[in-house]
């Protein structure tokens, strides 16, 4: 049998990875069909859109080798050959334009296919190296690390020991890891292991996508797999706070005719495209509508700088002139370089060169814009009159937590919106299909959904959803129906979510006990045998027992199920305060990580016994038990 690399150009493949990322919008790794007609569209190819629909389901169904609904870039490759000298492939490659800074790399990871080639790009690795070297400067544990020269691969390797890794996640969202946790001294291939299972395990549970990335892909620095994890590691940072329940000067952006329910379903991409837009506005300028063609020119930016420096007009602000002289400049990387001078005097020159802006990367732009909207968003926080100040309550715990676990497992579109984002139930169905229910997708209708009767088609497949629910999953669904889910109603939604994530962890335990079902009883049992066992003194009388808030069953059991891995030092036992039990919560977290448990519950939730959220971490480390038992 041939290598794929035999066959396949180096332009080919450098096409093909455009054509991949441009559809794969969240960066999951993966595509599925109703993504795939997003290629026949910006190829502008001459065909009725359901011929277009059968195309690309007949692409999943060919190139979707494992056969679980979505196409990993090493399929598509294997797709691409196959359709080499038919009229699709003609079709990638109209909807693409060649791509600059690709370098490919001969070499395969676990999921790939027999030498695949990859392709990472260098604008990125730049990128990255520069924003972690600014980011993580200060931070001792780093000092051997950094900085990273961004020009000779170094970001790959800074990633093996997984310390980098685990401060990177913290710094993009704060105490995610108990830092007690993370291993830095005398490090061993054992410890080196344990702090990238624990990045990883905490990325999962901020809502990176995880899914196929192991230790071992991180400790040869494989790179198309660690510039995608970094890049949802700073996103989920850059991101945090375009989001109008942290950050109320937002509303300043409601647009006329527009309520506030309608701004706050849009994403973070489109919150950011409309702030640049608004000073854009207030600048004289035309508007943009994206980041890659519209800012080529540098001129959009320059406007944008110059309505957001600092005037100097409070106490405490220093005055910051842009100078705006380079925006007339005839060359456009010269005018980027001159304007990218400019950016720098609010320190927010990161993640593009000129280069960068003038060839129009969507992805390294946006991050350049988010970095400038959390520096310097220059929003004035409106008066209350006029809208309803609940609606800025922000989402609770436990809906980030189904979120994050939603978007960990690779659904897309990826989930900014609990409720508003789910109103078409098509990452219910992807959830369905994570726990093996089986989803009719000839039945199911997908975007893009037509201005006049769109909400009848969502409304089609949220009755479809809460009918799997009801007679496949045989889920508790009393009194719900496709109408609460089409709606957005928290109540209902939130409690088909929490079935379909209760029965994703019972189908883990399931599996490892032979098949043999499991229920919260047999999960209590498992504990305090396992308890009993190790001669501790701990034990539960279910997941709402008291004894749960000083999480010391929790550190007990995982020093029953990995020996060694609780230091003593780091618990405290007797005469808790709530700080104390907020403190052993953090640590039984992120040691239940750091051992392999793919924990998404918050400390919050060990002080607080919410037994939704404790049976999930018992239900983890008891799988973990069992795994270590299984050999």
């Amino acid at each position: 049998m041939e290598h794929n690399t035999t066959q396949i150009s180096r332009e080919e493949l450098e096409e093909l990875k455009e054509a991949f990322n441009k559809i794969d919008i969240d960066n999951s790794g993966y595509v599925c069909d109703y993504e795939m007609q997003e290629l026949f569209k910006e190829a502008n190819l001459p065909l009725p859109g359901y011929k277009v629909r059968e195309i690309a389901e007949k692409i999943i169904m060919a190139a979707d080798h494992n056969k679980d609904g979505k196409i990993s870039f090493e399929e598509f490759v294997s797709l691409y050959q196959e359709l080499k000298s038919k009229e699709v492939s003609k079709t990638f490659r109209k909807a693409i334009n060649k791509p600059k800074g690709l370098t490919a790399l001969g070499g395969t990871s676990q999921i790939s296919s027999e030498g695949t080639q990859h392709s990472y790009s260098d604008e990125e690795t730049v990128a990255f190296s520069n924003w972690i070297n600014k980011s993580l400067s200060n931070d001792p544990d780093c000092k051997h690390l950094l900085p990273m020269d961004p020009n000779n691969g170094s970001l790959f390797k800074s990633v093996r020991d997984g310390i980098l890794l685990c401060k990177l996640i913290n710094f993009s969202q704060p105490d995610t890891i108990d830092e007690r946790v993370i291993n830095t001294k005398k490090l061993t291939p054992f410890t080196i292991t344990e702090n990238l299972v624990l990045g990883l395990n905490s990325a999962s549970a901020i809502g990176c996508t995880v899914v196929n990335i192991g230790p071992q892909d991180l400790r040869q620095g494989s790179p198309h797999l660690v510039l995608g994890l970094l890049w949802q590691i700073i996103k989920a940072g850059l991101f945090a706070d375009i989001e109008i329940s942290r950050n109320e000067a937002l509303i300043s952006l409601l647009e006329e005719g527009e309520d506030l329910e309608q701004l706050m379903k849009l994403s973070p991409e489109d919150l950011l495209l409309r702030w640049v837009n608004y000073h854009l506005s207030n600048a004289g300028w035309e508007k943009i509508r994206n980041f890659s063609d519209d800012i080529k020119d540098s001129k959009a930016y320059y406007h944008l700088l110059n309505q957001i420096a600092p005037k100097g007009t409070r106490d405490d602000e220093l005055k910051i002139d842009i100078d705006m002289s380079g925006f007339n400049e005839k060359d456009d990387l010269q005018r980027a370089e001159y304007m990218l001078q400019q950016a720098a005097k609010l320190d927010c020159r990161q993640f593009v060169t000129p280069a960068d802006v003038v060839g129009g990367n969507p992805k390294l732009n946006m991050a350049f814009v988010a970095n400038l909207f959390n520096t310097f968003p220059a929003l004035d926080k409106p008066n209350s009159n006029g809208y309803d100040p609940s609606l800025l309550e922000g989402e609770s715990r436990e809906e980030r937590t189904f979120r994050n676990w939603m978007n960990s497992l690779g659904v897309n579109p990826f989930v900014n919106h609990l409720y508003s984002d789910l109103t078409d139930a098509l990452v219910i169905f992807q959830l369905y299909e994570q726990i093996r229910m089986l989803v009719e997708w000839n039945r199911v209708n997908k975007p893009p959904y037509p201005s006049l009767g769109g909400n009848m088609r969502k409304l089609e497949n949220c009755n479809y959803a809460i009918n799997i629910g009801k007679n496949e999953a045989k889920f508790s669904l009393v009194g719900i129906d496709g109408k609460n889910l089409n709606e957005g109603n928290s109540t209902f939604t939130l409690a088909l979510v929490w079935q379909l994530m209760r029965r994703y962890t019972l189908n883990v335990l399931s599996d490892l006990g032979g098949g043999e079902k499991v229920n919260d009883e047999i999960i209590i049992k498992w504990v305090n045998e396992t308890l009993k066992a190790a001669r501790k003194d701990t034990c539960i009388s279910n997941f709402k027992d008291k004894s749960i808030s000083t999480s010391l069953p929790v550190l007990d059991l995982i020093d029953a199920i990995a020996p060694k891995a609780i230091r003593n030092e780091m618990v405290k036992r007797v005469d808790l305060t709530e700080e104390d039990k907020f403190n052993n919560a953090k640590y039984a977290i992120s040691v239940s990580r750091k051992i392999g448990a793919r924990v998404y519950a918050l400390p919050d939730d060990l002080v607080e016994v919410n037994p939704k959220m404790v049976m999930t971490v018992f239900a983890c480390l008891m799988g973990k038990g069992m795994k270590n038992m299984n050999g």
